[in-house]
């Protein structure tokens, strides 16, 4: 067991429990440690503050199993399942077809994502730690799926100095397609393929939000649409006519096909391939407009100091947008960069209905299910920020 020693006065984060330690707090290693072996975390005074995974090529060097000295094996992970499982069980009762089990960091398993779709698992292994254990945290997870797939193929994995893997890790064969019904839709997931783990599970809550505000709206407008979770939803709530836009031509198939299975035609569920920032301004110069609109963009900044230039892109799709909302109608917004805070989001959203000339109401504040949990000690956990509000 190798120790590293921390320099004096770095111990204040790993007190309050937080699991990340960069390489600048440490005292030079002076022999090789295996990457993602764990390691014991000294201060300088020489108490031992807990246990971690060491990955020399990543400036975050170690992140933490435990804040006590104990062994990291097979007991371990599987206690830490064990309490990921039951926190799912807690707050859903009956378990959904389709959850996240374990969170990462906010499940005391860090690097390590775990989807459950029906009897099957998709995995991401995205740092050294879970790498070097992923043959036993594998073995245990066959307790929770009969089939595991792993997509770790995750941008995290290169900084760590890992390679993308994908592929078929345990047990029944994952098929390329599977379907599960939420808030009684239909959807399909597409594990070996699709976004993430093959859905945007995180975003189980707000849909039913949709859903819940679309009855009686004529037109709905779904940007950044994806498959069309958000616009299927709305089409169940009793949307008239949802219009999904998209950038990429094969999500779009797959939203069609998505419609088609949940039984909307076309004349309600209606798809479009197109930018969508230069498709609201289209909307915009031709006074076209809309009772509900829902903004889902992609990640815009990676890390704090892109955040300052994310918020001016979150801010121009958010004017365009309420330039485009009849008075009463619905906007739902969504942030997914975890560098960007709260308290930025609302200031994008304020500033945009300044220069809009509109007045605009928040009614719901909006965030991850709670199947994505954040640890009081980790609010890097806390990532997807939303809102829903009404111009007047």
């Amino acid at each position: 067991m190798n120790d590293l020693i921390l320099k004096p006065g770095r111990e204040r984060s790993l007190l309050r429990r937080h699991p990340w330690v960069f390489s600048g707090a440490f005292c030079p290693v002076k022999e090789e440690i295996a990457p993602g072996s764990t390691v014991r975390v000294v201060d300088a005074k020489g108490n031992v503050l807990g246990m971690g995974a060491y990955s020399p090529a990543s400036r975050l060097s170690v992140r933490m199993w435990s804040f006590k000295e104990q062994e990291i094996g097979k007991e371990f992970f599987a206690e830490q399942l064990r309490k990921a499982y039951a926190l799912r069980k807690n707050v859903f009762g009956t378990l959904p077809d389709a959850y996240r089990l374990v969170c990462a960091e906010s499940d005391g398993i860090p690097g390590l994502t775990v989807d459950i779709y029906g009897k099957y698992a998709v995995c991401q292994f995205s740092c050294a730690g879970t790498e070097f254990h992923k043959e036993v945290i594998t073995e245990l997870l066959l307790d929770y799926a009969e089939g595991i797939y792993e997509r770790s193929d995750v941008d995290s994995r290169v900084r760590e100095g890992l390679e993308p893997v994908t592929g078929q890790l345990a047990g029944t064969e994952v098929p390329d397609e599977i379907s599960f019904t939420e808030n009684g839709i239909r959807y399909i997931a597409y594990p070996k393929t699709g976004h993430k783990t093959g859905f945007y599970l995180d975003q189980r809550l707000n849909r039913k939000a949709v859903m819940e505000h679309a009855a009686g709206m004529k037109e709905v407008l779904n940007c950044f649409c994806y498959t069309g979770g958000f616009g299927l939803a709305a089409a169940k709530g009793g949307a008239e006519h949802v219009l999904n836009v998209d950038c990429s031509g094969p999500a779009l198939e797959l939203a069609k096909r998505n419609a088609q299975e949940n039984g909307f035609p076309e004349t309600q569920f209606e798809v479009l391939e197109a930018d969508v920032f230069q498709f609201l301004r289209r909307c915009r110069d031709s006074r076209k407009t809309f009772d509900m609109i829902i903004l889902d963009p992609p990640k815009f900044a990676e890390t704090e100091a892109q955040a300052m230039k994310a918020a001016r892109g979150y801010k121009d799709i958010n004017l365009l947008a309420m330039k485009l909302l009849n008075p009463g109608g619905k906007l739902f917004t969504f942030s997914c960069s975890g560098a960007m805070t709260d308290d930025l989001f609302r200031k994008v959203v304020d500033s945009a209905a300044a220069d809009a000339g509109i007045d605009f109401r928040i009614t719901h504040w909006l965030s991850q299910g709670p199947d994505h949990p954040v640890s009081s000690a980790y609010p890097e956990g806390y990532y997807l920020k939303g809102l829903a509000g009404i111009v007047l």
